[in-house]
């Protein structure tokens, strides 16, 4: 091997990050592949279905990555405190994480009952399409609980870098899904016709699946053994808090990216009924870039997390930017397909609109695939510093950065573009554009000053043991 090579070699760690990274893409690429398959299944149902589909779920979602982002932030203790050498605090924190998820579903309940009629009078849609968005949002809020607690329990092997049996059971749970989606939506296999309800009962029944089998897997005599899994049961308000402390902000990061979505959706609505279809698609198709993204940033996380509690800030760095390299990789190869086969991609979801309809939705979708192109690589180099900061539990950057950007770029522009200046679709995508562009500029700058490479979520006592 040539002395570049080996330098290279040296540099950069592309096959830790593989091993721990893949699983989470495939991951996050089996949960797309089941909403890929969901909006289909309802794109072939009715017009009014797929119009639902995707604002109901991306305002349920809302509400699921806050206080799934809160409990799930367990992962980054989990990994400091592993790579630290502090085993005997995992049981701890998971169980912190747990607590937090059977309050959340008190939450998610009361959202149900109370919230669902007041988020999709504010967004103004067709009645038709309105009554199915408050159909799926409800059933999804009614089982948020079991999303959280998936995400939850899945951060006591992902935390520790073992990705492979997540994977596992997310595509068990993929399996499970996608045969009920079909036989729901569609009344098949003696089971009864309910269109978008169906689909709502059995994404809900994949995530009680998944929970399941990572329980199983989680309470065993070597665990507890291992990580005081079940003597460490008890409440304890002092690691509580400090969940809340970084998980909150951390949370809120991704959750207002998600609002700030969730209302342009709503605002491209007001645009047109062909407009707000063709968005739906297009953000649906995005997804399948989107989620192997946020795979690899929660690896990065991990990965940040162990090399930070082992107080190695370099291993950190090796990481970031071998994610960064694979991850760019992956986007050519999707920007190659939207901008040169946009129509073969849009075949799956054209089949239920009218036949009127059909050429005005694929002119528009294949104009908005050519703007997600450049979004979806500035949104990969995002994922991957932001996913660094969070690793490192600087949470309070992040949320402000998309607190601020989110309605200063997105939101505030895309508003009074519509209402008061006619924008157009093409000009509300943009507008997109910039927002994720200014959060990439921000995360990069952040993640150049170095000062994440001194932060820690755990106490710093504990790191001081492990490296005496």
């Amino acid at each position: 091997m040539s002395p570049f090579l080996l330098q290279w070699k040296k540099r950069y760690a592309y096959g830790e990050v593989l091993h721990v990274c893949l699983p989470l893409v495939l991951s996050m690429s089996a949960t797309t592949a089941m909403e890929f398959t969901d909006r289909a299944f309802l794109s072939n149902y009715s017009i009014e279905a797929i119009s639902a589909a995707v604002p109901a779920s991306i305002s349920a979602y809302l509400f699921m990555a806050f206080l799934g982002g809160i409990g799930s932030y367990a992962g980054v203790f989990i990994a400091q405190y592993y790579g630290s050498g502090a085993n005997d605090r995992i049981g701890s924190v998971l169980w912190q994480s747990i607590w937090f998820t059977l309050f959340s579903g008190v939450i998610f309940w009361t959202l149900a009952l109370f919230a669902t009629d007041k988020v999709f009078a504010f967004a103004g849609h067709d009645p038709a399409v309105r009554e199915l968005e408050e159909v799926y949002f409800s059933i999804l809020c009614k089982g948020g609980m079991l999303h959280v607690a998936s995400n939850t329990l899945a951060t006591f092997f992902t935390g520790r870098g073992i990705t492979r049996p997540v994977m596992i059971i997310t595509f068990i749970s993929v399996i499970v899904n996608i045969p009920l989606d079909y036989a729901l939506i569609y009344g098949r296999w003696g089971l009864p016709e309910l269109g978008i309800a169906g689909a709502g009962i059995s994404t809900v029944s994949a995530w009680g699946v998944s929970s399941l089998l990572l329980t199983l897997l989680i309470f065993t005599r070597d665990h507890n053994q291992r990580f005081g899994i079940l003597k460490n049961r008890s409440f304890d308000t002092q690691l509580f808090l400090r969940l809340l402390r970084y998980g909150v902000p951390g949370s809120l990061q991704f959750t207002l990216d998600i609002l700030a979505f969730t209302l342009f959706i709503l605002l491209v609505g007001r645009i047109g009924t062909l407009e707000l279809a063709a968005t739906n698609i297009v953000i649906s198709i995005n997804a399948l870039a989107f989620m192997p993204s946020m795979g690899v940033s929660q690896g990065v996380s991990v990965m940040v997390g162990q090399a930070l509690g082992r107080s190695r800030p370099a291993n950190a760095k090796r990481a970031v930017w071998s994610a960064v390299h694979l991850l760019l990789l992956y986007i050519l190869l999707i920007d190659l397909g939207f901008i040169f086969f946009p129509e073969t991609i849009l075949i799956p979801f054209l089949h239920a609109v009218p036949a009127g309809s059909v050429a005005e939705i694929s002119e528009i979708s294949i104009g908005l695939l050519r703007i997600v192109a450049a979004y979806i690589l500035m949104d990969a180099l995002y994922m991957i510093f932001s996913g660094a900061l969070k690793g490192a539990g600087d949470t309070r950057f992040l949320m402000l950065s998309v607190g601020v950007s989110s309605f200063t770029f997105l939101v505030l522009p895309v508003y009074f573009g519509i209402t008061r200046f006619h924008m157009g679709i093409n000009g509300a995508w943009l507008c997109v554009l910039l927002f994720v562009g200014i959060l990439f500029v921000l995360s990069a700058g952040r993640y150049r000053t170095g000062k994440w490479q001194k932060m820690l979520v755990i106490e710093r006592e504990i790191t001081a043991e492990g490296e005496a």
